[in-house]
């Protein structure tokens, strides 16, 4: 939702068309993980780390997102760029805290299954 309200934001202020990319595509990447979990798609496809493919995500975006949100808030040009890059600072602190919440519950060497063996 955040990363929604961001693009809004870029978009409606008529910002750089790279703002409001960067915003879009964090916006369906999500949304296409969020479809694969909640279709448990990530059962089926086991042959990836699902949780591991959403930690490289949110890794990379909370890259670019610390680079673009750091131009729209320095240069300025309306207050709605300045807003799509307070909420992209905002995503970019959400996706830190989802990467370090990913990585405590991957376990490298045990099944990949949630319920334990007897």
């Amino acid at each position: 939702l955040v990363a929604f309200a961001a693009l809004v934001c870029f978009a409606a202020s008529r910002s750089h068309e790279a703002y409001a990319a960067l915003a879009a595509m964090e916006v369906g990447i999500t949304a296409l993980l969020f479809l694969l979990y909640l279709l448990r798609l990530d059962k089926r496809l086991g042959c990836l780390l699902w949780p591991l493919a959403d930690i490289f995500n949110s890794l990379i975006a909370v890259l670019f997102l610390l680079i673009v949100c750091l131009f729209a808030i320095i240069i300025k040009t309306n207050n709605g760029t300045l807003a799509g890059g307070v909420l992209g600072l905002v995503l970019l602190v959400l996706c830190v805290v989802d990467a370090a919440l990913l990585f405590r519950k991957i376990s490298f060497d045990g099944p990949r299954s949630t319920t334990a063996a007897k």
